[in-house]
Parts: C-alpha cells; structure tokens; sequence
C-alpha cells in the first residue's frame, strides 16, 4: 500500500507519520510537498500535524488553498484514502471535506497530554482493528482542537454515524466529545489525536498502530 504524506511550511508530524508507515511497517511512503499537484500514485493521504503556513490567519484556512489540496480532494471523492491529525483534521474542515470546524480550546490554553478516546465504530477500514467502544490513551497535542458545528450539523453526524473517535473525559470542549469523525462514505477520517506518536514500542505505546495496521490488511486481501 503505497502512503503518502503532504508537507506544509510549518509541518512537524510529517517524519513521524512516515517512521510508522515506512518506517515500522515497511509501506512505500511519499512525502508531498505542498506545491505539487501530482499524488504519484499513492493510496492514503495523509495530512499530518504542525502548523501549516504558521497558522497566520487561522488553523488549516491558509493550507486549503496549496496546490497539492486540489489532488487531494479529487482523490478524497474517487472514494480514495484521506487521513487528517491534528492540523490535518483542521485542513480537511477548512476544504470542505469534513464538516464543521476546530476553535479554540475551552480554556483557551495549548493542551499536550494523553487522554481516553472511544472507538465509536470499528466497521470502517480506520477502526476494523479495534474493537467496538474500546477505549485508548492516545496524545494530544493543540490550541484550536475544540470540535464545533451547527445543532443539524451534529445531529446528522450522529444519525449517520459519522463519529468515529470520542473523548470520555473531554480535554477540551468538543461539541458531542468529538475528537474524530469521517465522512458519509467513510474514506475520509479527520482527528485531533495522534495516532502515530503511540506506534511504536519504544515510544511506550502502541495503541494507535491498529489504525494504519488495518489499513494495509485490508489493501493485503482486496
């Protein structure tokens, strides 16, 4: 399964992404820097955390206009595989990919911790590895990671089960605990933690492997 990770000015999860995807699990990877228009082939996406562009004017709202997004959001709508952290997820809010939005903290304070999520569905390609409501510590890291959207906005991601990933303790004022969600097809995963900073042995955890581990299983045997 070939990986491939956009890179932003300001990116800074892009090598970790990579040391899980090459790095530990032997997968062609690519970085995409964000000018390129051309995804060479690749079947995930990756947007990584950082600070794209710096976040100047607002998380995610200047990267939505790279060249490299274009690609991507054709790929996203071929029905092929995007995955947003952190900064990702914010990017794939601001294009239009995901629904709503991620504003300031509650407390309007940087959160850099390891907190409880719930794998609220293990029926996508994301979360077949988990199991259903199984709870992982997984880290967090962010200022703007406050899940927001419009009562129907959030009624409809609950009636069409759109809620992937939800906090137990809620670090940071998500609407409805919110700490991850997909689209309707479910292609396409948005989420603030990060599942690549809990993949490898060494690091202490690897609670977030099962993610990319179910993604290349299911490549394996298609």
């Amino acid at each position: 399964m070939k990986f491939g990770v956009v890179v932003f000015p300001g990116s800074n999860c892009d090598r970790d992404v990579a040391w899980v995807t090459q790095g530990l699990l032997g997968q062609p990877t690519f970085y995409l820097w964000h000018r390129e228009t051309d995804l060479q082939g690749v079947d995930v996406v990756i947007l990584p955390g950082g600070f794209s562009y710096g976040d100047y004017l607002r998380c995610g709202a200047l990267a939505r206009s790279a060249p490299i997004l274009r690609a991507v959001v054709e790929h996203a709508h071929k029905g092929g595989y995007v995955l947003g952290i952190c900064n990702g997820f914010q990017i794939l809010t601001e294009v239009g990919l995901l629904p709503g939005a991620l504003v300031r903290n509650r407390n309007l304070h940087f959160i850099c911790d390891r907190v409880p999520v719930r794998v609220e569905r293990n029926d996508l390609i994301w979360t077949q590895n988990y199991t259903q409501h199984q709870v992982i510590p997984l880290p967090i890291a962010h200022g703007e990671g406050c899940y927001y959207a419009d009562r129907d906005t959030l009624q409809h991601l609950e009636e069409n089960q759109q809620v992937v990933w939800r906090y137990t303790d809620n670090p940071n004022g998500s609407l409805g605990d919110i700490a991850g969600i997909c689209n309707r097809q479910g292609n396409v995963l948005g989420m603030m933690p990060h599942p690549e900073r809990a993949a490898d042995a060494d690091l202490g955890s690897t609670d977030g492997l099962p993610l990319f581990t179910g993604l290349i299983a299911s490549h394996t045997y298609a």
